[in-house]
């Protein structure tokens, strides 16, 4: 078999046996397509084998990845995205080895180091001034509180908030489920001011929508039957969070993502452990929740008021 069909073969094994969601497939695909047209150029050869995947030419790959932007007239590609395709390209090497096909070992596939962003989180009372800045004597002023506060309190995805329908969420418990990333679900666990803002928000509406969260855009769709007629998106949800965070006077950039940033921050600062705030968080893995730390740990701060010298 060539190198395309054993793609399409591991890429079926993701979407079925291994129950990855149909955005990384397409991403799967398109690093690994990528790969096999590079190999291609490399070998000057248009039928690539598993075997002729070596460490040679996995040398020259990189080299190639490293310069693709500038070869191709285009921007270079970020040092994360090179790491996604080698990511790729690891998987589909452990799945050629599992069938037992010969090709290069995959623990040869080492991956970059990339420094990470730094994380942007807000302080309690940021948030406060935020909330302060909404007219709660509208409809649209109530749903803005409701959201930013869920958001907040229980450290939601964007994409995790705006898919709440009604019945998703039980209001008195303050605790329910969303599934988030991998189709993995988690327990989502809310303050009793989020709790109250929510149900301000419900019984100032008169419609009978599943959608937890409405459009109030004059420039709808149609009316459909799928449960999504007038549901929020995400690019609105972005503006909200926007909106109040400049009329705050908040200079940094805030967006949905950094109040799931505010959440975690705050439980760590408060003394929570870092295992419990992965769960809550839907984080596979804890390297991904430690990003947190360097910002939440009491203790170097009480060194440093214990051992370093203050001037008078």
């Amino acid at each position: 078999m060539d190198i395309y069909e054993l793609i399409d073969d591991f890429l079926e094994h993701l979407e079925i046996e291994a129950g990855r969601s149909k955005k990384t497939t397409d991403n799967y695909r398109l690093y690994l397509e990528r790969f096999a047209m590079i190999a291609q150029e490399i070998l000057k050869k248009d039928d690539i084998k598993p075997s002729d995947i070596t460490r040679e030419l996995l040398r020259k790959y990189r080299l190639k990845l490293n310069r693709y932007g500038s070869e191709n007239g285009d921007e270079d590609l970020k040092t994360i995205t090179q790491t996604y395709h080698l990511i790729a390209l690891r998987g589909f090497l452990k799945y050629l080895a599992r069938r037992e096909i010969k090709s290069l070992d995959p623990s040869l596939v080492d991956l970059p180091h990339v420094i990470r962003k730094q994380v942007t989180f807000l302080h309690f009372d940021e948030v406060e001034d935020m909330l302060n800045q909404i007219d709660l004597s509208t409809e649209s002023g109530l749903r803005d509180r409701a959201i930013i506060e869920l958001l907040y309190s229980g450290g939601l995805r964007v994409s995790e908030l705006v898919s709440l329908n009604r019945d998703s969420i039980n209001l008195e418990r303050r605790e329910f489920m969303v599934r988030g990333k991998g189709s993995k679900d988690r327990p989502i666990f809310i303050s009793k001011s989020a709790a109250e803002r929510v149900q301000d928000y419900l019984d100032a509406r008169t419609d009978s929508l599943p959608a937890l969260f409405l459009n109030n855009s004059k420039n709808l769709q149609a009316v459909d039957t799928s449960g999504n007629y007038r549901r929020i998106t995400v690019r609105s949800v972005e503006r909200i969070v926007e909106k109040y965070a400049r009329l705050a006077g908040i200079t940094k950039h805030v967006s949905p993502h950094t109040l799931r940033h505010s959440f975690a921050t705050d439980l760590l600062m408060n003394g929570a452990d870092i295992r419990s705030v992965q769960s809550m968080l839907g984080h596979a893995d804890i390297s991904t929740t430690q990003i947190y730390t360097h910002v939440t740990d009491k203790h170097l701060k009480e060194i440093h008021e214990k051992f370093h010298s203050d001037t008078t």
